[in-house]
């Protein structure tokens, strides 16, 4: 997270000593990347299209998921499913620091395919891992990419998805069951995809679909870890972060978007993803 004014308080020279870095490169598609160490910064509840792979490098991270809370120290690996909300803060004073990649849905299935995984969409059974080989390989490459070595970034992302697909992995159809509001709560989760930026209020969303406020509020958060409103803004910055690497400007994206203006993407962007819209942008456009 960039900074440009001098610390003056305690707070403030504490808040300047994180950083963190949030990209993509060309010769990886559908793999996203970020390297970062954070101390005060919080990720509010959300989810990914596709999947989480965090190593701990220093510090502990506290991560919040469904029915569960777990703290990540070095050493360990943080695995999370597409679509699984969840959100995360430092575990101890002095924050953590982590390399994460974020490959896609499709590279993952291709893999999964690749090496003989049952049928089926590919998930991992944990959310933690004591498994710090699985760690080195996640920091490998990040750094075959930092050094543009396409061929060791490739082949080293493939071997650590190939590893934790055998170590840990499972399909979809075994490990979520199915829940009685899906329906309701997928019906509820295209109507605000459709108005992104005039979204209905929960009274009129019930209305449309038939059924009770409440009833959609349970079926909803049953489905999809939170509330409609904390998806929608999840949403939107999932557009915003696309606008952004196609090379819109920040302001031209708040509002396509739906955010109220410029500063309202910032805050929402920046808790979410780890960056300012403005260094996400620069970093993909470098990258």
């Amino acid at each position: 997270m960039e900074r440009q004014d001098a610390p003056d308080t305690p707070e403030q020279r504490q808040a300047a000593r994180e950083w963190a870095r949030h990209w993509s490169w060309e010769p990886l598609p559908g793999l996203d990347l970020l390297r970062a160490r954070y101390i005060r910064h919080t990720f509010p509840r959300h989810s990914h299209e596709g999947y989480t792979l965090g190593a701990v490098t220093h510090g502990v991270e506290r991560v919040e998921l469904p029915g569960t809370t777990l703290h990540a120290g070095p050493g360990t690996l943080v695995m999370v499913n597409p679509e699984v909300a969840h959100a995360a803060r430092a575990g101890t004073p002095e924050g953590w620091a982590y390399a994460t990649l974020y490959p896609s849905l499709g590279l993952v299935r291709e893999v999964a395919d690749a090496t003989g995984h049952p049928p089926g969409t590919p998930v991992f059974d944990r959310p933690i891992a004591d498994d710090a080989r699985s760690g080195r390989l996640v920091r490998a490459v990040h750094r075959a990419v930092e050094q543009g070595d396409a061929l060791a970034a490739d082949t080293l992302l493939r071997v650590l998805i190939a590893r934790l697909l055998n170590l840990y992995g499972t399909t979809a159809a075994h490990a979520v069951p199915a829940s009685a509001g899906r329906g309701t709560a997928a019906r509820a989760r295209d109507l605000l995809a459709e108005r992104l930026t005039d979204p209905p209020s929960l009274e009129e969303l019930a209305r449309t679909l038939g059924s009770s406020p409440f009833a959609v509020l349970r079926a909803f958060k049953a489905a999809y870890g939170m509330p409609p409103h904390t998806w929608l803004t999840d949403a939107r910055v999932r557009r915003a972060r696309a606008l952004l690497h196609s090379g819109a400007t920040p302001a031209e994206t708040a509002t396509a978007v739906g955010f109220t203006d410029q500063p309202h993407l910032n805050r929402h962007f920046t808790r979410i993803v780890g960056v300012t819209p403005g260094a996400y942008r620069r970093a993909r456009r470098a990258g």
